[in-house]
């Protein structure tokens, strides 16, 4: 079993918390060890933080973000659930923040790395959910700009990728529908996974994580900064529009607001897993996705508009996208 541990000494962490300004945020209690079934679960999503960011100090200087001194830990409301929450940057990351939600019944890892606006770098996304019997997962360089239509941006940061993705295509195989709308937001690497909780399993999982971060890692070694303005406000603008979707859409929504409730969920959505949103642009929500608008002026909720999804990958080997395409499959 994996059984790396950070601890309040290591140089990549805060060396005191401070709760956020408000009193609906509590204070950290004695962490209770998780269930027998969830153990195995709950160390590795420690060892991911701590790969992650052991592998990222080796490359970068890594210092705390200005966020870490309002989000870090805190109990949810059944005084049980523990949520905690580490943020740090670097000369070209904007944000690298955490998220592990603990309980006796449940594990929850949101893991990303947001590159600064003169990088049009993809944004490290790892998602994870957890129970006894079963586990959900996304793993994925997210595409910065559309791997479907332009191909020059495909090629340069997925083509040597894709022999990754068949690695652990067998592993991780697809995880059934996901919908149109989503798609766009993934890139041909992308690992969409369902399987029941095994040692195995989370083996596979964390050798997959450990080999996409190096490849984002090596990845932003090798960009170089943007000094054209106008494609830095590209970049800008493509990472609002990400954010936007992510903070509306996100399905870890529901399970903050029963955890924590609607006005701290939103505010964790929106100030801390996808904070940017107020810097980096001013366009709402409808003004990227005008297909959600309902005639009262609100936004609709259902997760598809569209109404398509995909059942199978809908990449083929070398990264083209073809739909639900029987030769899509890995």
């Amino acid at each position: 079993m994996l059984n790396i541990c950070l601890t309040s000494e290591s140089p990549l962490l805060p060396t005191t918390f401070t709760g956020i300004n408000s009193s609906s945020w509590r204070r950290r209690r004695q962490r209770k060890k998780p269930s027998t079934l969830l153990q195995v679960s709950a160390d590795s999503y420690q060892d991911f933080i701590h790969f992650a960011l052991k592998e990222t100090q080796r490359h970068t200087v890594l210092v705390p973000s200005p966020l870490q001194e309002r989000y870090n830990d805190l109990i949810a409301n059944d005084g049980k659930t523990e949520l905690q929450m580490l943020s740090f940057q670097a000369p070209k990351i904007r944000l690298l923040r955490s998220l592990n939600i603990q309980s006796e019944v449940m594990q929850v890892l949101d893991f990303a790395v947001f590159p600064k606006p003169e990088f049009d770098l993809p944004i490290f996304c790892a998602n994870f959910f957890t129970t006894a019997n079963k586990n959900i997962v996304v793993l994925d360089l997210n595409p910065l700009h559309d791997v479907i239509s332009q191909r020059d941006y495909r090629d340069k940061y997925y083509k040597n990728l894709m022999p990754l993705s068949l690695k652990y295509a067998e592993l991780l195989p697809w995880g059934g529908k996901l919908t149109s709308e989503s798609i766009k937001f993934f890139s041909p690497i992308v690992i969409w996974t369902k399987f029941t909780s095994s040692q195995d399993q989370n083996d596979a999982l964390y050798s997959a994580f450990m080999d996409y971060y190096k490849a984002w890692i090596e990845l932003m070694n090798q960009s170089v900064e943007e000094k054209d303005a106008s494609q830095i406000t590209r970049n800008c603008d493509a990472q609002h529009r990400y954010l936007t979707w992510r903070a509306e859409k996100d399905p870890g929504h529901g399970l903050l607001k029963k955890l924590i409730g609607e006005n701290l969920a939103k505010d964790l959505l929106r100030n801390f897993l996808f904070s940017g949103i107020d810097e980096l642009g001013s366009k709402k929500f409808l003004d990227y996705f005008p297909e959600y608008w309902r005639e009262d002026g609100a936004i609709d909720k259902k997760r598809s508009i569209i109404g398509k999804s995909f059942e199978s990958r809908p990449w083929n080997s070398s990264g083209d996208f073809v739909g639900n395409n029987s030769e899509a499959n890995l």
